[in-house]
């Protein structure tokens, strides 16, 4: 997989990307969690605010995407994680999430934060089998938010 900065003519094919994953794990608007308003706005929201957001290619498809958005000093909420379903179980989501990581240090950013739902079984494995640590659960409507960070290292000079 090629993993690339997110460019305006990204915005329907990761919008989508969003849309088809969320439905694949029971999530849909209205729930409490699931929202989309920000992507027409990623640039500003990710990009200009200090952090980032990358897509992965396989075949020149978008198949993977992930953003880095500043929410304190040192600190980046690791945002819209997601692999395509038909995509899954192959390493892409590690590979999405280790190049998210490694991108937030050179950054400056000290740790991630993020959250993802209890029924969101292969994120919840992800983060857990990548060093996160759970700090929080909370119930929103019909769903449980799992929060969770983790504390960056940055990179040993060689």
């Amino acid at each position: 997989m090629k993993i690339r900065r997110y460019r305006w003519s990204d915005l329907d094919t990761v919008l989508a990307l969003h849309q088809v994953c969320l439905a694949e794990v029971g999530l849909f608007p209205g729930d409490g969690v699931y929202y989309d308003d920000d992507f027409p706005l990623i640039h500003r929201i990710y990009i200009a605010a200090g952090g980032d957001f990358l897509v992965g290619e396989l075949d020149r498809r978008v198949v993977a995407m992930g953003g880095l958005k500043p929410v304190d000093e040192g600190v980046a909420e690791l945002c819209r994680l997601r692999v395509h379903p038909e995509f899954q179980r192959r390493g892409l989501g590690s590979a999405m999430l280790l190049a998210l990581e490694s991108r937030a240090v050179e950054l400056g950013f000290h740790s991630v934060r993020g959250d993802t739902t209890l029924n969101q079984h292969a994120a919840l494995t992800l983060y857990e089998r990548s060093g996160w640590r759970e700090i929080e659960r909370r119930q929103v409507g019909e769903l449980v938010v799992i929060y969770g960070e983790k504390r960056l290292r940055a990179p040993v000079p060689s």
